[in-house]
């Protein structure tokens, strides 16, 4: 068992160091469904605390319960999209991104939060024109839905947050003009290290000259 554990690492380890940009993906969908399954959670608690009687249990706020106030919802849905925002946010820079360019600043989190409320709005927009607009299923409006801010999110965030500094772009080339220099003058010393052999009489020669 304990075998089998060791080359199931092995192997995960192994997909990752050679498909990193798709480790990378992996790795944000898993943290992108830890997050959502937070939100739900608190906005599940907050409703619940709102108002306990209308639920006869905590399961009932997600199913089976009575109809929240709108100000129970709004507060609700605003305090579980906070948190799951936080623990999103964090998991990024920790696991999700090996490249964390100016995340860990101030000015990372603020446009963080900006581009995760534009990719909340976008689902919400969606949701109206699929389903109350264009009469599509919900829950096949919330998948599509899902699917394009999941794309949206990873893109921006790569692209805007999670970059190499414009620095350690400058810091790149240089090491790799100058390893292209210092491959050039190798290549140089041995082509003379040859022409200079090969001018070099040998016995042999020496022999048939005499």
């Amino acid at each position: 068992m304990e075998q089998k554990k060791k080359s199931l690492w092995n192997f995960v380890t192994s997909y990752c160091q050679q498909h990193k940009t798709q480790a990378e993906i992996l790795r944000f969908v898993i943290v992108g469904g830890i997050a959502t399954l937070i939100d739900f959670f608190i906005t599940g608690v907050v409703l619940y605390l709102f108002n306990p009687k209308l639920y006869p249990h905590f399961y009932n706020v997600f199913y089976g319960g009575g109809e929240p106030s709108v100000l129970a919802t709004v507060i609700s849905t605003g305090i579980g999209f906070t948190v799951s925002l936080i623990v999103n946010y964090i998991l990024s820079i920790v696991f999700v991104f090996q490249e964390k360019g100016n995340s860990k600043s101030k000015k990372g989190f603020l446009l963080f939060a900006v581009l995760s409320i534009i990719g909340l709005l976008i689902n919400m927009g969606g949701m109206y024109v699929g389903y109350d607009l264009l009469h599509i299923n919900e829950w096949i409006t919330k998948i599509l839905m899902t699917c394009l801010v999941l794309v949206y999110n990873y893109v921006t965030r790569k692209l805007l947050i999670f970059k190499k500094h414009e620095q350690q772009v400058a810091d790149s080339s240089q090491v790799l003009q100058s390893t292209t220099i210092v491959d050039k003058e190798q290549f140089a010393m041995e082509q003379n290290s040859v022409q200079v052999e090969s001018s070099i009489p040998t016995d042999n020669d020496k022999t048939q000259r005499e």
